[in-house]
Order: structure tokens, then sequence, then C-alpha cells
């Protein structure tokens, strides 16, 4: 295909192209392998965001059989790049964010019909999902004592999924945070939709505040959570912060899994420098309830210096 420059990915097996059309441009995106999950879920996920007026990549050519799609392009401004070279523009940014946020909340669509003509139908984030992310931290990262921690780890995952107080019934992207958002002729835009589930409120706003890849203080975070909790009707906030700090923990968990998978893997190492700040954000939230108590213990005992 004529026309293309290969520009930045993402820890996919995907491979994104700017390809320079006469009147504008789009953007290529080439998947072999978990081509269903990073071509057909993608292209169906953005289809529900588009018909509910949340900005999405839009579909102009498939070509499924030769593993691409051909959709919008979104430019090169991230959130996340706009605010880090001009930080006065973040409390402004991050009020447009949770605006969105309740925005994709409220969409009531679970399926939609995907170019191949087939029904998708959104999948559920049930706990054993939840329980199998947080495995990858022991699959990945622990190397001492193995087996036995991870029985025991197991064990407390499964038991804090257990304590989830809120139900799975609402529009989660899973990966919302700063760099998948795209400010695109002043609105905002979502990319990497391609794994959203039906699941727990307060999993997005845990993903975006307690975010890996964007440093920000307790402060901050703090009035993050209280612009999205002061203005929602008939919230629960004991049981909604619950969640949030059991969902954050076990995400930052799995993250940990992820970028180790990255570097032994994938050779993409350069994941390995946010591991430090991952484990601060853990530190942050496991002294804020005492269900966390048998977590902390087990994550001081075996990794010493991690947790304080």
């Amino acid at each position: 295909m004529k026309n293309l420059i290969k520009i930045k990915g993402d820890a996919s097996f995907r491979e994104f192209y700017r390809k320079k059309n006469k009147d504008f441009n789009s953007i290529v995106v080439y998947s072999k392998r978990e081509k269903v999950k990073n071509l057909l879920i993608y292209d169906s996920i953005n289809k529900i965001l588009n018909k509910n007026k949340v900005l999405a990549p839009r579909l102009y050519l498939e070509n499924y059989r030769n593993n691409y799609l051909e959709i919008q392009d979104f430019g090169n401004d991230t959130v996340f790049k706009i605010i880090r070279k001009n930080k006065n523009k973040k409390l402004f940014y991050f009020n447009k964010i949770i605006k969105l946020l309740n925005q994709i909340q409220s969409i009531k669509d679970r399926k939609v019909k995907n170019f191949k003509k087939n029904i998708y139908l959104i999948p559920e984030y049930k706990k054993k999902i939840l329980i199998e992310e947080a495995n990858l931290f022991c699959k990945w990262y622990v190397k001492k004592n193995k087996k036995k921690f991870t029985r025991k780890f197991n064990k407390i995952v499964k038991n804090l999924t257990l304590n989830l107080k809120l139900k799975n019934n609402f529009f989660v992207h899973r990966d919302f945070h700063v760099s998948n958002l795209m400010v695109v002729n002043k609105k905002l835009g979502i990319i990497d939709s391609q794994d959203a589930l039906i699941g727990n409120k307060a999993y997005d706003l845990a993903s975006l505040i307690d975010d890996v890849r964007f440093k920000t203080s307790t402060s901050f975070k703090k009035r993050i959570y209280n612009l999205y909790v002061d203005n929602q009707k008939g919230l629960n906030k004991y049981k909604f912060k619950n969640d949030f700090e059991i969902l954050s923990i076990l995400r930052n968990l799995k993250i940990i899994g992820i970028f180790t998978r990255l570097a032994i893997r994938d050779q993409k190492k350069k994941y390995l420098k946010l591991i430090p700040y991952t484990w601060s954000l853990i530190n942050l939230r496991i002294d804020e309830n005492l269900i966390f108590a048998d977590l902390k213990e087990l994550l001081k005992k075996n990794f010493k210096g991690k947790i304080k």
C-alpha cells in the first residue's frame, strides 16, 4: 500500500500506519495476531461509542482477510501529551474527561452488528476475569516461592473480588486514561477500545486516577475523585469507594505482570521503568481499607521495600 508512514504503536500486537490521502489522512491498523479482538471487536466497540455520540475512530475500509482496517485519523494530540507540555491545562482537561466518562457510562447498548454482518455482544467483566488478570502478577513478576505465593495470592484476590459491592451493569472501557484520550477539533476522542466489557462503575475512574503512566499528586487524585463522585445521583459512596480501591489495586498488580511480560516475551522493555510508580500507587491504596491487610502482609513479606 502506497503513502504509508509507520507511527508509534502501543503494547498490543497491532501496527499503525498513517496513510496520506489526497483530501485527508487515515490510519491503517494492521494485526495478524489476535485480529478478532484488535480489528473486528475494536471496530464493533467504536460503532457503539459513535452511535452514542462518543467520538471514536470511524471505519473507512476493512480488509480483514489481509489483516487490516483503515480508520479515521485522530492526529497526534493525546491529552497526556498536551497536559505534559502545559500543566496549567490539567484541571481543564480532567473536567472534560469526567464529563466524557459520565457519557460513556450512560451507554445502554450491549450489542452491535459487526462488519462481518454478525452480532457482537459485549461480554460481562466477571470476577473470574479479574482473578485471571491479577494472576498475571504471579505468572510473570514473581520469581521466588512461586507456587506457594500464587496459592496464597489467588485466595486473597478471590476474597477481594467477592467483596466488590456494585453490580456489573456499566460500559467499561478498561484502559481509560490520558494516553488513550485524544483532542480532535477541541473535542475529546477515545481510542484503544477493543477490551471494553460490561462491568463495575468504579473501574474506569480507577484507571484514570491511578494511571501508572501519568504521575499526579495525592491531592489532585482526591480532587478528581470528588469531582466524579459529587456529581453522581444516588451513588452509595461507601460501596463505590470500596470498589474503587479494590479495582485500583487489582488493576495495578495486573499491570506489573503485563509490563514484565512485555519485557520478557515481546522484548518491549520501555514499560519496566513504570513499575516503581505502579508499586507506589498500590501503596497509596493498600492502607485505606482493612480488607487489604492479608494482601499487604503477603506482598511485604515477599517484596521487601516495595510495600511500606
